[in-house]
């Protein structure tokens, strides 16, 4: 089964770039210097900071949803970064860290989450999306809890829609 592995949207954090720090407390972000990897994991491109760039922690909801299952938490990211998005292909940020991945229906309710290490990733991915309600899926790094990626089937009509579109 094919899937499509995507980070957040840039354009959601591209204004906070060129904020204060106060205006930045104001939306629940700080503006933060790498000092060690693998600690500072981009959001927006899957890569790691390295020592001495500068990222923004940000509170960020990523799963809007109108059920119990809404959720946000604190997120790293980078100015000027790309947008991940791959089908097939694991980015090395997941690959090198133990993931907690959860899925969801269409109405946003859980029926499946599962642990693995990144190296394993494919095979959660191939499971967690064969239960019959599963609609995606949410990539989480397994120590903090806080949300890394979006995972969905990779499908012809899924390949010609927008990336902006997507969940």
């Amino acid at each position: 089964m094919s899937f499509r592995i995507t980070g957040l949207p840039a354009e959601e954090f591209a204004p906070l770039f060129t904020m204060s720090a106060e205006e930045l407390a104001a939306h629940g972000a700080v503006r933060v210097v790498a000092d060690a990897r693998p600690i500072y994991p981009c959001r927006v491109s899957l890569t790691d900071a390295a020592p001495g760039d500068e990222l923004l922690l940000v509170h960020h909801e990523h799963h809007r949803v109108a059920s119990p299952y809404r959720a946000s938490h604190a997120v790293y990211v980078r100015a000027g970064e790309i947008r991940f998005d791959a089908v097939d292909h694991v980015p090395e940020q997941l690959r090198s860290r133990t993931l907690s991945v959860r899925a969801f229906d269409a109405r946003g309710m859980l029926v499946g989450a599962d642990l693995t290490e990144g190296t394993e990733l494919e095979g959660l991915i191939e499971r967690l999306l064969a239960h019959p309600r599963a609609s995606y899926l949410h990539v989480h790094y397994a120590k903090p809890g806080c949300y890394a990626a979006l995972v969905e089937r990779e499908t012809a009509a899924a390949a010609e829609s927008s990336p902006s579109a997507r969940k």
